[in-house]
């Protein structure tokens, strides 16, 4: 069984490997794996939801299942909880390390060398103790759980360094107490110290969690689309029931303003949806019976009776929050270079923490045991693990959510790293330049004004007898052009001929209905269409005349048409630097005169499905990086073997595993928004590893003293602390842009 799981107690990237061995060790678990940015967990497993659970609280953390808006709604509650909380436990530290500080400043803190000062001392010590255990006590568990099994994090740090500033404090004032007279730089006490460390750290904590909850509002959206109830119609009786309660073939009556509450088609009604939410189009559908509808989208002003044809995970919505939800649990290489640095971080700081209190107190002026504890425990409470593990997470989690909001599926995180490097793009033609069916593009009539309406509503009659993907295309010109379906003429005789077309008697009269050769065995005389049938042809359109009585009465041009934004969205790839190339099985004419509409110059026509891997191949042997655009199904080796592979899918195409990103909507303008979706997303990444790397390399030497000798000066510890809140909360804040991107493009 596949699970998912709201992960609590989990603050950093060692958390997270300190989780990740306890799952890996637990015979029950069989796969996993843990998103840092948003704190979750997906399990696969033969045990059962309060086993794993059992497995991660064994790891030292809790965990709530997420399954449905009941689970997500649990879960918003617990997060608003927890961040409610450490922003109270926050403010009770900071209030009394201010307190604190405060009356250190304005002399009002008796020196420990007189038994005033010793009380005070130990009034004082006693009350940030118990301050550090009302609010931090998580932290200092957390560090006891970690050290035990010898995989430390950042709790590890963060007690170290105040545990150590007050058991400093604390000892020296046992030896104050014990009559011992010590020289006055070294009567100082770091209570406040550890109180204030701890209350930025939490203070970041909270700014963090709330800054971090925006990350996830593309999945919460998407889970929220759709309703909790529906009213399903059973015979004459209409019933609201959860939509768990629906099955398959059942009908359900849609309101107007209502959301679509599953997957299915319209019985009966019409009315105008929006699918903006599932494919970034602003345009409302016109659906009519025997449309699809997809879940969550939402009603217009009409009423439908629908059928359920999906249901559960099977529906496109869940397919698309699974899809999302696996992207952002990914890690592309930048990211797994960042795991490998944060794997040995700690420990690194730790040694560093050692080796510097060494130094102060072997070479430093006196007091040196004062400067030892107080470099030791600044450099553990600085350095920050934290902005490493979430600098790549958090921006893919920001990036693949965002990238749903716009119709589109980003189903590896690698394919945002690809997507920059990409100098070719090569495009399926058929349902992917074009729309995929063909469809009526010019007509003539040569016979009178008062015979146009006989002549359509004959054409209508005679074409819907045959399965010709043509005939099907005359038939929807017919019908476009307002000929009415049920007002048919008699047709006396009807013959299909392959190849040529149709023939048939109507009111005693011969009609003819195919192409050039049809008219000619037949000695149709078409010299009255032959400038029209020549430009045509010359732009690789299908020709049908159409002949009564040995007479031509029309012509019409057929041709798969290209979609209305395919020009557009070519011209914006060509100004971004890239070669564009249009490869088709269809014959080298119809696939130049497509690319000529579009403006593609490169065309490699007349391939079938299985040798356009081998086009991918030689591109790429050639040093192209190469990205594929197709329907996902035909092109689906192309797709696989290309560097980056963009299937455009409607529908249950969603379900096409075969390419890196899929463009839910059927345009293609969708490719440029992914790419730049995907270069804005590694920019970011790169922003915060940068930013990360950085904030330690300049921090940690700072904290150590590095500008004593120079300056004479030492980081306040208590500094040092609201210094690494923020660098998280920089990271969290910086991958938050993303949800800006403009892309309008």
């Amino acid at each position: 069984m596949l699970y998912r799981f709201s992960l609590q107690g989990v603050k950093c990237a060692g958390c997270v490997r300190s989780l990740e061995k306890g799952l890996a060790s637990n015979a029950i678990i069989d796969d996993f794996s843990v998103n840092f940015a948003d704190r979750s967990l997906s399990v696969s497993s033969s045990g059962t939801v309060a086993q794993v659970i059992a497995v991660v609280e064994a790891a030292g953390y809790g965990a709530i299942e997420i399954t449905d808006s009941a689970g997500l709604a649990q879960v918003q509650r617990a997060e608003q909880q927890h961040y409610q909380k450490t922003l109270s436990r926050s403010l009770l530290a900071l209030g009394l390390g201010a307190v604190l500080m405060l009356q250190m400043w304005l002399g009002w803190m008796p020196s420990i060398n007189h038994i005033n000062g010793i009380l005070v001392g130990a009034i004082t010590g006693l009350l940030t103790l118990l301050i550090m255990y009302i609010c931090a006590r998580h932290i200092y568990q957390g560090a006891w759980r970690s050290a035990r099994k010898l995989n430390f994090n950042m709790d590890s740090l963060i007690a170290l360094g105040t545990g150590a500033a007050w058991i400093y404090s604390t000892g020296i004032l046992v030896v104050s107490s014990a009559g011992v007279t010590l020289p006055e730089p070294a009567t100082h006490l770091y209570y406040e110290a550890s109180v204030m460390i701890l209350g930025f750290i939490l203070l970041g904590q909270a700014l963090e969690a709330k800054a971090r909850k925006k990350t996830g509002d593309a999945v919460r959206s998407l889970m929220q689309l759709q309703p909790s109830t529906a009213l399903r119609v059973r015979g004459s009786e209409e019933k609201e029931v959860a939509i768990e309660l629906l099955s398959l073939q059942d009908f359900v009556r849609v309101r107007p303003g209502e959301s679509i509450p599953v997957d299915g088609a319209v019985v009966s009604g019409e009315t105008y949806i929006d699918e903006s939410m599932l494919t970034g189009e602003s345009e409302p559908v016109h659906k009519v019976q025997g449309d699809n509808l997809v879940g969550g989208t939402l009603n217009g002003s009409g009423s439908l009776l629908m059928r359920v044809e999906q249901i559960g995970s099977q529906t496109v919505l869940a397919q698309i929050i699974e899809s999302v939800r696996e992207a952002q649990n990914c890690k592309p290489e930048l990211g797994k270079l960042a795991d490998k640095i944060a794997s040995f971080f700690v420990p690194l700081v730790m040694f560093f923490s050692a080796l510097t209190g060494l130094i102060w107190f072997n070479l430093g002026p006196e007091p040196q045991l004062t400067y030892a504890v107080i470099t030791m425990m600044t450099v553990l409470i600085i350095a920050c693990p934290c902005a490493l593990g979430l600098a790549t997470p958090m921006s893919v989690m920001v990036a693949v959510g965002r990238a749903a909001s716009e119709g589109i599926l980003i189903r590896n995180a690698d394919a945002l790293q690809v997507a920059e490097r990409v100098t070719t793009v090569v495009f399926d033609k058929t349902g992917t330049v074009t729309e995929g069916k063909p469809a009526v593009t010019n007509q003539v009539y040569v016979c009178g004004r008062d015979s146009i309406g006989y002549v359509t509503q004959a054409v209508l009659t005679i074409q819907s007898r045959s399965e010709h993907p043509l005939a099907s295309a005359l038939c929807a010109s017919m019908l476009a052009e307002g000929v009415n379906k049920d007002d048919k003429v008699a047709v006396d005789a009807f013959e299909s001929m392959s190849g040529l077309g149709v023939s048939a008697t109507v009111a005693g009269a011969d009609w003819l209905i195919g192409n050039a050769a049809l008219m000619a065995e037949h000695g149709v005389d078409c010299d009255a269409v032959l400038p029209q049938a020549k430009q045509w042809a010359s732009e690789a359109r299908s020709l049908v005349y159409i002949a009564r009585a040995k007479q031509v009465v029309a012509l019409f041009a057929i041709a798969d048409r290209v979609k209305s934004d395919s020009k557009s969205a070519i011209e914006t790839l060509k100004k971004a630097g890239l070669e564009i190339i249009l490869l088709s099985g269809d014959n080298q004419l119809t696939a130049e005169a497509i690319a000529r509409e579009v403006g593609i110059e490169r065309v490699i026509a007349d391939v079938k499905p299985e040798q356009k891997q081998k086009v991918i191949q030689d591109l790429q042997a050639q040093g192209d990086v190469v990205a594929m655009v197709g329907d996902g199904i035909n092109d689906a080796p192309a797709l696989a073997q290309a560097d980056l592979g963009y299937a455009i899918g409607t529908g249950s195409d969603i379900a096409i595993a075969s390419a890196d990103v899929t463009l839910i909507s059927g345009s293609i303008t969708r490719v440029s928004k992914a790419m730049a979706i995907s270069k804005a997303t590694v920019k970011n990444i790169k922003q915060n590893l940068f930013g990360a790397f950085i904030y330690n390399a300049v921090a940690i030497p700072v904290a150590a003293g590095v500008l004593f000798p120079f300056i004479g000066v030492l980081l306040n510890p208590a500094i040092a602390g609201a210094v690494m809140a923020m660098s998280s909360i920089t990271v969290v804040s910086n991958a938050n842009r993303l949800r800006w991107l403009r892309i309008d493009r």
